[in-house]
């Protein structure tokens, strides 16, 4: 497998390990690289990963205990903020991993994430490896700190660009290789943005509010202002009552317009580039499809649900698949949560680490499922420096 793809230089490999601990390795020739079965024969025991708990081919009856289980969720684009990752480059490897992010993205992404400017942080091309990097920095100080989380971990997810990170949390792929998809990502929904005047509308509806009838509506609205093949879609499924739409420009105006009219009881407008998750996205599905065609995806060693769909990831070619439909598929976040915390009456809740910038996805497990949220802890991002 060619690996031409990948910027020249020493690429540091990352996996996670029982331990708690992100497992390093270096790589001097990665681009000499035979095929995908002869790099997994090729693993020393001191670089094959150690699953966390159960693997995706044991049965349910051999996972752990829910009261000793742990699940990990991983923040998306809108979580980001100046100052993250303060404090952490104290923890284990985070200093190398901003090290490799800058010779990978070309420009001093811990610097970005700690000084800002914060218009340059908000941009979809910087966010969102910003986010990425962040997120796992803090998986090595909740590795540090209490080795267990990781260790009894048994399901992740992450939100939209933070299923890169829960999937190299589960052993799946490697931070150097998982890092560059993401920045071509970034940049492709960057690029996919630039052509249409597009955003996203986050919206918290009355019981009676028919989201799918607005959108209707607002693609009505569009057509007779000229505008062909609007787009107006529900972009996210946050939680009960609680979406976010997405489309062209003028349909999310029309939206908030008559948001009364359509039971609509809040709508904020997102500061992000163009509508995520729908079909305006479209070509920037096919960058991301060939860099991930090129990459070493192995199946999951944990439980990691797809925003797809909500289900788990069976093998390397459904990754590859899901990651690409995901860029022009709604994020079924409420649907995930259910699919993870789904389990008979009376057993206990595994306790869960929101782990990276911002606890908007503690937020939204609260209103999905309370009693999953009574065991919720979030791993900050910002510490004070010693």
């Amino acid at each position: 497998m060619s690996f031409s793809v990948f910027p020249r230089l020493t690429p540091v490999v990352v996996s996670m390990h029982k331990s708690g601990r992100i497992l390093w390795r270096i790589e001097s020739n990665r681009g000499q690289h035979g095929s995908h079965a002869a790099d997994k024969n090729r693993s020393s025991p001191s670089t094959q990963h150690e699953p966390c708990s159960a693997t995706a081919d044991q049965e349910p009856g051999a996972r752990r205990r829910p009261g000793e289980a742990h699940v990990a969720l991983f923040p998306g684009q809108g979580s980001q903020f100046v100052g993250m990752g303060r404090g952490l480059v104290k923890y284990g490897a985070v200093r190398d991993m901003f090290s490799v992010a800058q010779k990978i993205l070309g420009y001093d992404l811990l610097s970005l994430c700690l000084n800002g400017p914060e218009e340059v942080l908000m941009k979809t091309i910087h966010c969102q490896p910003a986010v990425f990097v962040t997120s796992l920095a803090a998986v090595e100080r909740l590795g540090q700190e209490n080795p267990a989380a990781i260790e009894n971990c048994v399901a992740t997810a992450g939100f939209s660009v933070g299923e890169f990170a829960a999937l190299v949390f589960s052993g799946a792929m490697d931070f150097t290789e998982a890092l560059y998809a993401v920045n071509v990502r970034a940049r492709a929904m960057q690029a996919a943005s630039e052509q249409t005047p597009s955003g996203m509308l986050s919206v918290v509806g009355r019981p009676q509010a028919n989201y799918k009838h607005a959108c209707l509506q607002a693609r009505e609205h569009c057509q007779s202002q000229g505008i062909k093949d609007p787009v107006c879609m529900v972009a996210n499924y946050l939680f009960p009552d609680g979406r976010v739409i997405a489309g062209h420009q003028e349909a999310l105006d029309f939206l908030q317009m008559n948001s009364r009219k359509l039971h609509f009881l809040h709508t904020r407008k997102l500061p992000v580039s163009g509508a995520f998750h729908t079909p305006l996205m479209e070509s920037a599905v096919e960058p991301l499809r060939e860099v991930l065609s090129k990459l070493e995806i192995r199946r999951p060693e944990i439980a990691v649900h797809s925003n797809v769909d909500g289900k788990r990831y069976m093998h390397s070619k459904h990754i590859q698949r899901q990651l690409a439909r995901q860029l022009v598929s709604p994020v079924k976040w409420e649907q995930t949560m259910h699919e993870v915390y789904e389990r008979t009456e009376g057993q206990p809740f595994p306790i869960t680490y929101e782990v990276g910038p911002g606890k908007q996805l503690g937020s939204m497990l609260q209103r999905c499922n309370l009693k999953a949220y009574r065991n919720y802890q979030h791993i900050d991002v910002a510490l004070e420096q010693d």
